[in-house]
Order: structure tokens, then C-alpha cells, then sequence
């Protein structure tokens, strides 16, 4: 069996603007479609997401020059080839790119072949595309789905004057069956809504499909605001429903200080880490991601130290971009107790699975993420979720894209309960 055809275009992306699409069908017929997304908050060490640069077409932001890699040069090499394993096609790609953060071809073009192939060699084997990613990487058994993440506030650079931080969520607790879990949090998520009209505040959404107040007063508010939605809601804070925050917090660090405009104050690291360390003793924390600038290496450790005094997992992003070698810098510096996954931070399949075996191996917490500027409709990383024992899935709640994410984790516990 081996690639008989593959053909790429432009769909359109969350934010507006294009991404990658590519459609690859096997010798047998079996084919499979997958679309990349990309963040609009991105760590500088992910890997390429090539646009076209042209200011004439989509404001620079086409994608042809990648549809171009994929017929020009990508698939003469790969049609009429089989490979032995995900893996080996992934290597081939990776090693036709040659640059570190593939550069060359772009990172969305390798993974856009990489996941559509993944989803032909599952179809053809009668197989949804978490079982074939189990079997094929010989991960160990899930035990259990994973609960969802969901952003219900959002700032930064994923809404305009909101909070300086740019996630609040919502995590749910416990072991009930994931529907229970999804409508527990969005009952929580609709009386967030109430709670901002009555304090005035706007119930506009951002990037994430969550709630973009502008005007609100402070960082810590939107804890608040969750705090007061799962009580509402008539669910126990830290018991049913917890919170998750996402700072970001290298958008907002700049010569070596952290810069809270909401807030009119500049803190050092060691400042900062006391900022949340105030947090810890009066919210509950399910878990605190990138709370720190992605290369303030020497204060992770400290902020890792602090959280698991508290028993909260600290969640790399952009620190550790879904590559083995800074999630086994951060391993070594205890810097952190789990990590994000984003399929297009490292541009393969395989290096993907490679960095949850990484993370398994040293029982961190393993979250599969969304984006937030070009989140495309395609539900790859939940099935990833699924395969690799993850805990959450970190998702909006609202918009199409989002949602598609939510369904498919349910239609999988659907199945399984079959």
C-alpha cells in the first residue's frame, strides 16, 4: 500500500485568514483530510508556520507558497512510496525540510501530510484515528478521557483591553463520565455570563469563543467571577469544578521585568512568582500554565516549588513548544509537573507523541491544547488526547471550531461505552 495521490489547498481559518488543508488517498482507496491550525500567541521557538508574505493576498497571510512545497517538491517524492510507519513517513519529511524548526518547508505543511496520512492508514485499517495512534506508537492503555479545560475569560493577545493574563479557565474534577463533565462546566461558563452583565462588563467573546470583558479591573477578578459561577451553579469549588489559568506570561515580560498594565505595576521574577503565590492561598487551582517568560529558565524551578506546595501541576507552553529537548531541559530543572501539547508547535505526529512519551515517562501532566488566532475545524488533537492518557483538553466552550473539539471527545466516550 502506498501514497497514490496528495493534493493541498487554502480553507479558511477561526481567525479569518487561510490555513492548510491537505486530502491524501492510499493505494486501497482509503483516505484522510487534515487541516493545521496556528496561534496568534505563539512561543518564538515553535516551529514555522509558513505564510506566502505577499501584502496583496490575505494581508500576507496565504498560503500557496506551502501548497506550492507540497506539489512541486513534496509529492513527486512521496507518491507511488509506502512507508513501514507514521514514523518513517514523518522522518522522511522532516529530513527533506532539514532546518530546525522547519523552516524550509514549514511546520504546517510537514504536519497537514502528517496527520492526513495518519487518518488514510487508520481509515484503511477500520480504525478511529486514537486507536491507530495507540497501537502505533505502543502507548500504553487508556484508562480514562480526558476532562475538558475550558476558557471562559480570555485576554492578552487573544482580546483587546481585557486582562493582562490571557486564560481563565474552567477544569473539571473528578471521575464522572466526560458528558457530565462537559455540562457541569458549561453551566458554570453561562452564569460567568451573568455575573459580567451584572457588573457591567461586556459578554463579547475573543479568539477562544470565551468571554472578552472589557473594563474589567483587575487580574484577579475573573477568579473571582469563576469562583462565583460554580457556586451558581451549585457545584463545590475544587471539589466539581476547579480553575486553570493560562498568563502567558512571556507577552508581557520585557527587559527582564513582567509589565501588568491592567494593574500599572512591573514586577521582577521573584515578585511575580509572590503575585500568584497570594492566588494559591484563595482559589482553587487545578492547574497554572506558563506563569513565566519562556526563557526565564531560572525561576521556573522556584514557581515549580511553589505550586507543589499547593499540590497544583505547573503546565510548560511556551517553555517547552512540544519538543523533546526543552521538555527534557525542564525535566532536569524541575521546573515544571506537565505539559501542554499543540501539534503545530512542533510540526509532526510523531515528535508530538514523542514529547507524551516523554511527559508519561515522568508522570507529568499531559494537556492537548486548541489555538487561539487560526484553529481550523479538525478534532486531531482530541483523538491525540485520548491516545497519549492525557488529563484535559484545553478548548473554548463557543464557536464552531471549538465545539467540533467537544463533540468528537464525546462521541468517542459514545463508542467506547458501546
Amino acid at each position: 500500500m502506498h501514497i497514490s495521490s496528495l493534493n493541498a489547498y487554502e480553507i479558511i481559518a477561526s481567525g479569518g485568514y487561510p490555513t492548510l488543508e491537505v486530502t491524501l488517498e492510499l493505494s486501497d482507496g482509503s483516505a484522510g483530510v487534515a487541516s493545521v491550525p496556528y496561534g496568534a500567541s505563539a512561543g518564538s521557538y515553535e516551529a514555522t508556520v509558513l505564510v506566502d508574505g505577499d501584502s496583496n493576498r490575505y494581508n500576507g497571510n496565504g498560503m500557496l507558497t506551502a501548497i506550492a512545497h507540497i506539489d512541486q517538491v513534496l509529492a513527486p517524492v512521496l507518491t507511488k512510496q509506502s512507508f513501514v510507519s507514521q514514523a518513517a513517513l514523518d522522518n522522511a519529511l522532516i529530513g527533506i525540510d532539514g532546518t530546525v524548526n522547519k523552516k524550509k518547508l514549514g511546520g504546517n505543511t510537514i504536519l497537514a501530510i502528517s496527520l492526513a496520512y495518519a487518518k488514510a492508514v487508520a481509515q484503511s485499517r477500520k480504525q478511529p484515528l486514537y486507536l491507530y495512534i495507540l497501537e502505533e506508537f505502543k502507548l500504553p492503555t487508556v484508562r480514562s478521557l480526558p476532562k475538558p479545560m475550558m476558557v471562559t475569560v480570555e485576554g492578552g493577545k487573544h482580546a483587546d483591553n481585557s486582562t493582562d493574563l490571557q486564560e481563565f479557565c474552567l477544569s473539571a474534577i473528578g471521575s464522572k463520565p466526560i458528558r457530565e463533565h462537559v455540562r457541569a462546566t458549561l453551566e458554570a461558563y453561562h452564569l460567568v455570563k451573568k455575573i459580567l452583565q451584572k457588573n457591567g462588563l461586556s459578554t463579547n467573546v475573543g479568539n477562544e469563543g470565551a468571554f472578552a470583558p472589557g473594563g474589567i479591573t483587575s487580574n484577579e477578578q475573573p477568579l473571582q467571577f469563576l469562583v462565583n459561577a460554580i457556586e451558581q451553579a451549585g457545584y463545590e469549588p475544587g471539589k466539581d469544578l476547579g480553575i486553570s489559568i493560562d498568563p502567558a506570561a512571556s507577552e508581557y515580560y520585557q527587559d527582564n521585568m513582567y509589565h501588568l498594565k491592567l494593574e500599572k505595576t512591573n514586577f521582577d521574577a521573584k515578585q511575580m512568582i509572590d503575585y500568584y503565590r497570594d492566588w494559591l492561598k484563595k482559589y482553587p487551582f487545578v492547574s497554572i500554565e506558563d506563569p513565566l517568560a519562556e526563557d526565564d529558565w531560572d525561576h521556573w524551578p522556584i514557581m515549580q516549588a511553589l505550586c507543589a506546595e499547593h499540590n497544583v501541576p505547573l503546565i510548560g507552553d511556551d517553555l517547552t513548544v512540544t519538543s523533546v529537548k526543552r521538555l527534557q531541559k525542564a525535566i532536569d530543572l524541575k521546573a515544571v509537573s506537565g505539559v501542554l501539547v499543540k501539534l503545530n508547535q512542533i510540526g509532526s505526529l510523531t515528535e508530538t507523541i514523542q514529547c507524551c512519551q516523554l511527559a508519561q515517562k515522568h508522570k507529568l501532566m499531559i494537556v492537548p491544547s486548541h489555538r487561539g488566532g487560526g484553529e481550523s475545524n479538525d478534532t486531531s488533537m482530541v483523538d491525540v488526547a485520548v491516545a497519549v492518557g492525557a488529563a484535559y483538553i484545553k478548548v473554548g466552550p463557543t464557536r464552531g471550531e471549538r465545539v467540533a473539539k467537544y463533540n468528537r471527545l464525546l462521541e468517542i466516550e459514545r463508542q467506547a461505552s458501546a
